[in-house]
């Protein structure tokens, strides 16, 4: 299985109520079948699969192409999984339910009796990486976190491009992250549209550029120097024009001021890693892109700008594409599940 990015396009439409509670009704029936079969591990992993989350809301019968499938798929599943005892709970969704991810895992903490710490801080980290280590024109604005008893999760997270009219997704496993967070954390891509100058701190090629911006971050009277030859004229600089051409962030002007501020408080806290970097309030894209300009530019560290960005209907589709929902079908699929589920249960007792 390879986990990933996969765009699509904005969806402005809202789910219609009657579908949403089917929606519910069968996303909790499918989790509890395939956790009572395969184990709450392998549900948290096949939820981590791009390609299978998007065959999961396309049997849910939302459109396959949609922005919506995510956020609509995200909230059917965190409402089914109140009302059945699997031992996994959702927490976050869409825009300021999004913000209140930390708080609603540092309550789920103390119902299930884990410490939420370390996952509020991978919460906050993972938001972080996909917004300012990976800057390929998504601004995230859905955040899941899902999370079992045993501590194992799955994030999810959705950003929009509006020029581009598309959305792109994200897909974490906490089995598959490596030592490194940061280090090609995505694997398996899918995407409709790739661009071309991405700036891709999490790729192996920008390990040195990664490791190079959190040691100018620790010696700020250099960085500072370094700074003001961002917003001098092109030819003033003493590198070859060519590095510009392909650079990400060619045109844009820093505010040298606001920099100075957010470099000054991250060299007082001295951060030794990128992550911890990360996790310095202020510290966003602009401040990465500025950092990892100066790296390439100034101390030849390359940076990679290979965008990291690589269906089924069993319902229908929400807009009626290819066919409108046949409720009549839907409602006989939950049964038959419900049923199924019963005869399981039954039958173990019997065993």
């Amino acid at each position: 299985m390879r986990t990933g990015v996969a765009t699509f396009s904005l969806d402005t439409g809202k789910c219609p109520k009657w579908l949403f509670e089917r929606m519910k009704k069968l996303a909790g029936i499918m989790s509890e079948i395939i956790v009572e079969e395969f184990g709450v591990e392998e549900f948290l992993k096949k939820l981590s699969d791009p390609y299978w989350f998007q065959a999961f809301g396309c049997a849910l019968a939302f459109d396959w192409n949609s922005s919506g499938l995510t956020v609509t798929t995200t909230a059917a599943l965190k409402e089914a999984l109140k009302e059945r005892n699997l031992g996994i709970y959702v927490c976050g969704g869409k825009g300021r339910t999004s913000r209140k991810t930390p708080d609603e895992i540092l309550k789920l903490g103390e119902k299930i009796g884990i410490n939420p710490y370390p996952y509020i801080n991978y919460s906050r980290l993972i938001a972080k990486i996909d917004n300012s280590l990976i800057q390929d024109g998504f601004t995230i604005y859905h955040h899941t976190f899902i999370i079992s008893e045993n501590g194992s999760f799955t994030v999810i997270q959705q950003g929009m491009n509006i020029n581009y009219e598309l959305a792109r997704r994200y897909h974490w496993w906490s089995g598959a992250l490596k030592e490194d967070i940061t280090l090609e954390p995505h694997t398996g891509i899918i995407s409709q549209k790739i661009f071309k100058n991405v700036l891709n701190l999490t790729a192996k090629e920008s390990l040195g550029n990664k490791n190079l911006i959190v040691e100018l971050v620790n010696s700020p009277k250099e960085l500072i120097k370094d700074l003001n030859y961002l917003n001098k004229p092109q030819k003033s600089l003493f590198l070859p024009n060519i590095e510009f051409k392909y650079h990400p962030v060619l045109e844009e002007k820093f505010d040298l001021k606001r920099l100075r501020k957010t470099i000054e408080k991250a060299s007082f806290l001295k951060p030794d890693n990128i992550e911890n970097l990360l996790l310095i309030e202020g510290v966003g894209p602009k401040t990465i892109r500025a950092l990892s300009l100066i790296g390439e530019l100034i101390y030849n560290k390359p940076v990679s700008k290979i965008d990291p960005a690589r269906y089924t209907f069993a319902h229908g589709g929400k807009d009626g594409t290819p066919y409108p929902v046949d409720r009549k079908t839907y409602d006989e699929t939950i049964k038959i599940l419900e049923k199924a589920i019963k005869i399981s249960k039954q039958n173990k007792i019997f065993v």
